[in-house]
């Protein structure tokens, strides 16, 4: 064989040989990103954040212990969670912390964990009609006007410019997760916890019911929410 043909020949098979590597490089850099990507664990987490509030209605001054027994992992408190919140409360829902001495409105945490929410029943909403059905609905469930009006100007900027929202608020799945321990034990509680997810198209879905609260003697309140990725 021609001396210049065998240079070539080996040149030739060398530069296949190298492209053969970098493609396969690629193919598993490629691989691992999107494994990565869509794994379970992220988008667990993308879906479970939390924002609830606690208020607290005694009928007297009352020194109330409250400690929340969180199937995940706590990732904001306020006013500081020390292995639970030691608060004074007052019939007007304000709260002085006693760690600090400070005035709060409400108690205050957010965290994530591994919660399934249930979407069998619930309400399609066009984005630009959340307000108002928030306001209607969550008066309906039984906060109150300054409760509700909370709620709205938390979420109400995330889920507006939805073309869509599906809107399920959550039970048992949602209290079983996040087990609040209070003592002195109130004599009526709500927990109100909406589940959303964003949607481009309305779908059908059966209607929820709500049973009419009543609120009697040493009364909680709590109200948060999720986006469902």
């Amino acid at each position: 064989m021609n001396e210049n043909i065998m240079y070539k020949v080996i040149f030739c098979g060398l530069l296949l040989l190298c492209l053969f590597f970098v493609s396969c490089n690629n193919s598993i850099k490629k691989t691992s990103e999107e494994t990565t990507s869509s794994s379970p664990e992220t988008e667990t987490q993308d879906r479970v954040k939390r924002k609830p509030v606690i208020y607290l209605y005694p009928e007297a001054k009352t020194e109330v212990r409250v400690t929340l027994d969180y199937d995940g992992k706590l990732t904001a408190t306020y006013p500081e969670y020390k292995e639970g919140w030691d608060v004074v409360a007052y019939p007007d829902g304000k709260l002085v912390n006693k760690a600090d001495a400070q005035e709060y409105s409400y108690l205050f945490w957010e965290g994530t964990n591994t919660t399934e929410y249930d979407f069998t029943k619930g309400f399609v909403v066009a984005g630009e009609d959340t307000a108002e059905f928030l306001q209607k609905t969550l008066s309906q469930i039984g906060l109150l006007p300054h409760e509700y009006n909370e709620f709205i100007v938390y979420w109400l900027p995330m889920m507006q410019e939805n073309k869509y929202n599906l809107i399920s608020f959550q039970g048992t799945n949602y209290t079983d997760s996040a087990k609040l321990v209070v003592n002195p034990g109130p004599d009526s509680t709500l927990r109100v916890f909406m589940a959303y997810k964003a949607l481009d198209e309305p779908i059908d879905i059966e209607p929820q019911t709500f049973k009419p609260f009543e609120r009697k003697g040493f009364t909680l309140v709590e109200w948060g929410g999720c986006e469902v990725h």
